[in-house]
């Protein structure tokens, strides 16, 4: 989404879009839209995309035009646009710091693309090296390259459902108990802050492949 300054409209700059709640079909590219706790509207991303960036204009009270790049997407991070990672048990050991807050909630403030099961708390962290290192790890038949651990932005301290800023001095507090809790395998030279959770990523290798839930996970 983008306004009428070429800007794009996100979680980072727009948090009323943490009150929409969405689902897309891509097989029938179908978008379902709305309110969170109101009723829904459905568009065809083709064929009905004028009246989906009309309903989205309504919404955030702004010029919105929809972009679509097959090829690349609109990844916030040119150098290393693929998935990013986190181990569960990484994502119990957060929420273990904010006695309010689910395992369920830790997810959604995060929003990591892959989630490994199995492993230890910031297994993650061994996928980057010191320096500009890189570390080379398999799902499935497709290769992939762990570049550093993510610098967050304004969303996770925010509610995943309303927007505000709970709890108070989230991002504080994360960073204390990240330093605190730095595996002794995690470089840590690549930690100018401790606001860093989950490893970028960028393809190596097996591109059209497809990844599944269950498969093995491999450092190479």
């Amino acid at each position: 989404m983008m306004n009428a300054n070429g800007e794009f409209i996100n979680g980072k700059r727009n948090p009323t879009i943490h009150r929409l709640k969405s689902e897309i079909d891509l097989r029938h590219r179908m978008l379902t839209i709305g309110k969170r706790g109101e009723p829904t509207v459905a568009f065809h991303l083709d064929r009905e995309r004028e009246e989906l960036q009309e309903w989205l204009s309504g919404y955030f009270e702004q010029s919105v035009r929809l972009l679509e790049n097959e090829a690349f997407g609109y990844p916030d991070d040119t150098e290393s646009p693929g998935p990013t990672v986190v181990s569960t048990a990484t994502l119990e050991t957060v929420a273990s710091w904010f006695p309010e807050m689910s395992v369920d909630e830790v997810r959604l403030r995060f929003r990591a693309n892959l989630e490994i099961g199995g492993v230890e708390p910031f297994w993650e962290d061994r996928l980057y090296g010191e320096g500009l290192e890189s570390v080379r790890f398999e799902i499935g038949g497709v290769s992939f390259e762990g570049t550093n651990p993510c610098q967050r932005c304004a969303v996770p301290p925010r509610d995943p459902r309303t927007a505000e800023n709970q709890p108070a001095g989230f991002a504080k507090l994360f960073g204390e108990k990240r330093r605190e809790t730095l595996p002794a395998w995690a470089a840590e030279e690549r930690f100018d802050h401790y606001y860093r959770l989950t490893t970028n990523t960028r393809l190596a290798a097996g591109e059209g492949n497809v990844i599944s839930v269950g498969d093995a996970v491999r450092l190479v």
